[in-house]
């Protein structure tokens, strides 16, 4: 197939890359410079080139303006898209915003998806990112193919918007359990334990969890490199903070969690990995965890 996709980042290129590796025609456009691992790819002077050349548009963005430029802006996708065509915003933004850049879209007589991803740089390399996916069944059935060759778990949970909704409350499930973490192995640590030996320990009960083994390694071993960085994890919380304004919902762990992730933004760590997080637990218990 003739695939577009924009914004070749930590995430962006590994995913583009393996539709590459399936043998489709990919056709580019980034910030950046395109990486060497995808020159094979044919490289667009403008996104709504991008639009014009393939059938099914990806975009892989980090916030909901960006989204909105490269969609709407000048030469944007939606400059160069003609009937029949799909766009896929596989970025993780505003469920409100996504709504509406939908309507637009279907006004041209195309379909959209919301699918935003979670599993972070290494479920994007290893082609295991759990999708979540908001539009059309119809359309949802034709891009599956394409969905399943970056990720496992793919779910349609509805219509334009739900995908955004799932994966900002995904985010909140996920910042709570990196901040449980950074709590306990901070405690564990102070109090004399061996962190190391105390994460294994939990890992055979019923604390257990994908955050605690991954997350839980990076803050022992200190590897703060970002998979998902904290300025990026405070972006969703910030959405789940605002969609909850706008529904009258109480979101009080979400708060916290994001004037933790503040705090790290203001010493400095917000383009560190958001297991990071722990750092703030450390400077208030004035103790590394390792």
């Amino acid at each position: 197939m003739k695939i577009g996709f924009i914004g070749l980042g930590i995430m962006g290129t590994p995913m583009a890359g393996h539709l590459l590796a399936a043998g489709h025609t990919l056709f580019v456009r980034t910030r950046s410079q395109v990486p060497a691992a995808l020159s094979a790819a044919t490289v667009c002077a403008t996104n709504a080139d991008v639009a014009r050349s393939a059938d099914i548009v990806f975009l892989m963005l980090p916030d909901t303006p960006d989204v909105e430029t490269v969609l709407f802006g000048q030469d944007g996708v939606a400059d160069g898209l003609s009937a029949g065509k799909v766009v896929v915003d596989m970025s993780s933004i505003s469920p409100m915003e996504t709504k509406r850049f939908a309507e637009r879209v279907n006004a041209k007589g195309c379909e959209y998806l919301d699918a935003p991803v979670s599993g972070g740089e290494v479920g994007a390399k290893a082609a295991s990112l759990t999708i979540m996916v908001g539009g059309s069944e119809a359309c949802f059935e034709r891009v599956k193919p394409l969905l399943a060759l970056m990720g496992k778990n793919i779910t349609l949970v509805g219509g334009n918007g739900d995908g955004q909704t799932t994966k900002v409350a995904n985010q909140i499930i996920v910042a709570l359990n990196i901040a449980a973490v950074g709590e306990a192995l901070v405690f564990a640590s102070k109090a004399g334990a061996d962190p190391a030996k105390v994460r294994q320990a939990l890992m055979g009960g019923f604390a257990a969890s994908r955050i605690l083994e991954v997350h839980g390694e990076r803050m022992i071993k200190r590897t703060f490199n970002p998979g998902f960085r904290i300025r990026l994890h405070q972006k969703d919380l910030n959405l789940a903070l605002q969609g909850a304004r706008e529904l009258g919902v109480a979101l009080p762990q979400t708060a916290n969690a994001a004037q933790m992730m503040q705090a790290c933004a203001a010493a400095g760590l917000a383009d560190m990995d958001h297991s990071a997080l722990v750092q703030a637990f450390e400077r208030l218990a004035d103790h590394p965890v390792a």
